[in-house]
């Protein structure tokens, strides 16, 4: 009689086994830029692909073992064919092929002694922006809808966390190429020197028709490469260039501030020197009211010389205006 081992346990071993085949790979990335949806993937090999095509507009990624997720391919790809024969070619969508996807690795998984240690990732770019599908299915069958982009395989919670700061909607393909390099390049995934030396990169173009899937090669990718640099280095020197701007403002604000200050005391000086200088009293002039007595009449201000000037108390200055 063999051991009993309740499901319970039987489902948590496969998992955790599934789960540490699949870390020892390295991360992948998909997003959305503006012109389609870019994939990059670390692949030290030229021959043994990460990143296929499957159908006229949709694209498979894969982490894990080679022999098992690239007999997953074959599978999807004979499966949209014969969609596609049957019905028609737009009845073949990502949605479809990843809800197939899920089916097949969740019977795996529950049935198999051993499950696949695989991750995959289905695309499939649209007519618009809104229309772009990008979908990622687990060792165990299940699909989760990611919007924008999505890090899978590897270290993928720190790879992702890294992409969702710098992502952004209607990136450039270098910008997007940038911050796929950036987030790829996180701790324990690689250095990003280390990850631009080996790298497989394909795009669903939004503007081709027909068959939109197309691989960065050779020059292209150098460009691409180059162009990421260049973004990144203008990026680091931007927050030095903002920071002198704004001492440059703050230090002409300083010394307008002291020129005004002193043509303010300046003019006050002017305004109370007349009122200080004694002059023969007229008649005209009324007499001051005596000290014992309050005054009678409404508050006319403070005195022409008084410290108050120019503070808004009392009325305008006496002085000529500013």
């Amino acid at each position: 009689m063999p051991f009993y081992v309740s499901p319970e346990q039987a489902m948590r071993d496969k998992a955790d086994y599934a789960r540490k085949g699949i870390a020892r790979g390295r991360s992948c990335v998909a997003l959305q830029y503006a012109g389609g949806i870019l994939m990059v993937a670390p692949n030290p090999s030229s021959a043994l692909h990460k990143i296929s095509e499957i159908y006229d507009r949709i694209a498979f990624a894969a982490v894990g073992r080679y022999n098992e997720y690239e007999n997953l391919r074959k599978a999807g790809v004979t499966y949209a064919d014969i969609t596609g024969y049957q019905f028609d070619r737009h009845d073949v969508t990502a949605r479809g092929i990843a809800n197939w996807y899920a089916q097949t690795l969740g019977t795996i998984f529950t049935e198999s002694n051993k499950p696949f240690e695989v991750e995959i990732v289905v695309a499939e770019v649209g007519t618009q922006p809104g229309d772009d599908q990008i979908y990622r299915i687990t060792f165990d069958g299940s699909v989760t809808d990611e919007p924008g982009f999505v890090a899978f395989g590897g270290q993928a919670d720190q790879v992702s966390a890294a992409l969702k700061e710098r992502y952004s909607e209607g990136m450039s393909l270098a910008e997007a190429f940038s911050a796929a390099l950036d987030a790829l390049a996180a701790p324990a995934n690689g250095e990003r020197n280390e990850v631009a030396t080996s790298l497989e990169v394909a795009v669903l173009e939004r503007a081709r028709e027909h068959r939109t899937f197309r691989r960065i090669r050779a020059a292209r990718l150098e460009e691409l490469i180059a162009e990421s640099r260049a973004a990144r280095s203008a990026a680091a020197d931007s927050p030095d260039a903002a920071t002198s701007d704004a001492a440059a403002t703050s230090d002409a604000a300083a010394t307008s501030d002291a020129a005004a200050t002193s043509d303010a005391a300046a003019t006050s000086g002017e305004a109370g020197s007349p009122a200080s200088t004694p002059g023969p009293a007229t008649s005209a002039d009324p007499a001051p009211p005596a000290a014992s007595e309050p005054p009678t009449g409404p508050p006319t201000g403070p005195d022409a010389g008084s410290t108050d000037r120019g503070s808004g108390v009392g009325g305008p200055p006496a002085g000529p205006p500013l």
